[in-house]
């Protein structure tokens, strides 16, 4: 993954702990965490931006499935461990028919019996566009998830663009409001990541589904003025754009000519 990031012009990257669908990870080689380590040094690669896998639902009515979830996000904080002192993403969940407050509850309560003290990995709440059952997609949801963490200072958010517009926030022609209302419901300072993504979706359509930059809702000059803005630039931006490594690279060919 480090040599792919440098191949396309990135700095960062994100990657899935294991198969996107969950299930057993494979088991960590030393040598080769040794190796990505010495070369991500080499390369200033830093803050990467761990993704549990899509298929966690920590809020499930089903408590199968939210014991699944709970094991596996522990799993994968052990094994973050090996390359100290990065982001591990997810999304909340579905409360599934039980309502936003148990779905918060729930989440809540596997993130207090997941986060030890001695962590070095901050875990990060993704914004969520709120389609179906999601709970996340307002700034409000997320802090209450936050309020009821004992160990909150282990928690950070992962801003995805895609999702915040499709939420309703305007990034687009209210990028200031928007970090303005994050800070006083959550706090700038647990912005820890940013998920850089054009949307298919007006505004407030609650659908999550990204476009290229550029090719959608959102639009280059605004998913730009992100990019470039003085409380987020200095953020780890991860594109989660349709599109393969070549398409990467020319996005962030171009993200960069267009930031100079």
């Amino acid at each position: 993954m480090g040599k792919m990031a440098q191949k396309i012009g990135a700095d960062t990257f994100s990657f899935f702990t294991r198969n996107p669908r969950g299930g057993r990870a494979k088991a960590i080689n030393e040598k080769d965490v040794t190796a990505f380590l010495s070369y991500a040094k080499e390369h200033g690669i830093s803050e990467l931006v761990a993704h549990a896998p899509y298929t966690l639902n920590p809020c499930s009515s089903d408590e199968g499935l939210r014991e699944f979830a709970k094991n596996t996000m522990q799993d994968d904080l052990i094994r973050m461990e090996y390359t100290p002192g990065n982001f591990y993403n997810f999304h909340p969940g579905c409360h599934t028919g039980q309502g936003v407050e148990i779905g918060v509850s729930e989440t809540a309560d596997l993130l207090n019996a997941i986060l030890t003290p001695d962590q070095t990995t901050t875990v990060l709440i993704e914004t969520m566009s709120g389609k179906g059952s999601e709970i996340g997609a307002t700034f409000e949801e997320i802090r209450e998830i936050i309020d009821r963490v004992a160990l909150h200072g282990k928690l950070g958010v992962c801003l995805d663009t895609c999702h915040v517009w499709d939420a309703g926030y305007d990034v687009r022609d209210d990028l200031d409001g928007v970090l303005a209302e994050f800070d006083r419901v959550i706090g700038l300072h647990r912005l820890r990541a940013v998920h850089l993504n054009d949307s298919m979706n007006p505004r407030g359509a609650k659908k999550d589904r990204h476009a290229m930059i550029g090719e959608g809702y959102t639009g280059k000059n605004a998913l730009l003025r992100v990019l470039c803005h003085e409380k987020l630039r200095h953020l780890p931006f991860i594109l989660e754009t349709p599109t393969d490594d070549n398409g990467h690279k020319l996005e962030i060919g171009m993200l960069r000519a267009s930031a100079l």
